[in-house]
């Protein structure tokens, strides 16, 4: 009928069809200049997402996995059933951006991006006497969680690094406000970091970071990977849990506490509540009895609405990210 989507099997077969022109011309192109294969670039990795969208295909690096020769997505592979049998391994942290994934453990991250880029840096030793200090270590380990994006290193463009240092540094405004305007603003300023933070298919990627750990937690990395498991996207360390927590916090402080109003109190009382946060985050996050995890249910409750369910490409490119990490940590 006029207007009707076309069958499934035909869009597969255009999906198909596309595929091998893509491959007949990269081959013809050898052809004609005498060139080695490694002479010329792979195909970029929109042209693959866009072979692997249209159907057909699982993934568009398995385009790429078919032209002959190891691939980079063949050592990930073996990485990842690496980790699958291994003992034990890092715990994984990480932080969706617009355009890809970072993964992080205590010593290392990386960042895997849809344009196939893949970024990796050092995180900083945590190995001081401050670092073992209850509250201050936790405002070491905030600190800390933010590295990969305030250095100048890729993760955030320069525009971004400024606006969320300035971020950061707000809590120094808000507490020049009067205290009647102190909280309106502090929640009005959450809100404006959440909307920038959680743009774009931000959601979607932040929900394949949790999958991508998730997978690593359960030694399910390569059966993630083909797409036959799926480990939840919701997580108990996410950092939405944290912000809830903080928040109700400091809306009890605020409440019952005359004392946090005072607006040369309120930066102190702002750090003092972080660290208070990070304390009762890290005991909540290893909560076996169901009281400690009625803790976390606001935070999960609010994951539906910080998350999307990814697509198997974007849950590949978070499983890359932690791969990168985990072939640094086990050596």
């Amino acid at each position: 009928m006029p207007g009707s989507a076309p069958p499934r099997q035909n869009r597969s077969s255009s999906a198909a069809v596309l595929a091998v022109r893509l491959i007949s011309g990269w081959r013809a192109h050898f052809a004609r200049s005498g060139q080695s294969r490694t002479a010329t670039p792979p195909p970029t990795a929109a042209m693959l997402e866009r072979v692997s969208f249209q159907g057909g295909l699982t993934s568009g690096w398995s385009v790429l996995g078919r032209l002959g020769g190891r691939t980079h997505v063949e050592d990930v592979l073996d990485l990842m059933a690496r980790s699958d049998e291994a003992a034990a391994l890092p715990r994984l942290g990480g932080m969706a951006r617009v355009d890809g994934v970072v993964i992080v453990s205590e010593r290392y991250w990386a960042l895997a991006r849809r344009n196939g880029d893949l970024r990796e840096g050092k995180m900083p030793a945590q190995d001081g006497w401050v670092c073992r200090l209850p509250l201050l270590r936790g405002l070491v380990r905030l600190g800390v969680a933010f590295v990969p994006l305030l250095r100048g290193s890729g993760v955030a463009r320069p525009a971004e690094r400024v606006l969320f240092g300035g971020a950061l540094l707000a809590p120094v405004g808000l507490s020049l406000l009067p205290a009647g305007m102190q909280l309106v603003g502090g929640i009005a300023l959450a809100l404006g970091l959440a909307a920038w933070l959680f743009r774009g298919r931000t959601l979607n990627l932040h929900g394949a970071e949790h999958r991508a750990i998730a997978a690593a937690e359960r030694r399910q990395m390569t059966s993630t990977w083909d797409g036959k498991t799926h480990p939840p996207r919701f997580s108990r360390r996410c950092g939405t849990n944290f912000a809830l927590l903080a928040l109700a916090l400091a809306a009890v402080l605020y409440a019952f506490v005359p004392l946090a109003r005072d607006s040369f109190l309120s930066l102190p009382l702002s750090l003092g509540v972080l660290a208070l946060t990070m304390e009762i985050w890290i005991v909540l996050q290893s909560a076996k009895t169901r009281a400690g995890i009625v803790f976390l249910l606001p935070g999960l409750a609010m994951q539906r609405l910080t998350t999307r369910e990814p697509t198997l490409f974007e849950t590949r490119l978070a499983l890359r990210a932690a791969a990168s990490v985990l072939r640094r940590e086990l050596g």
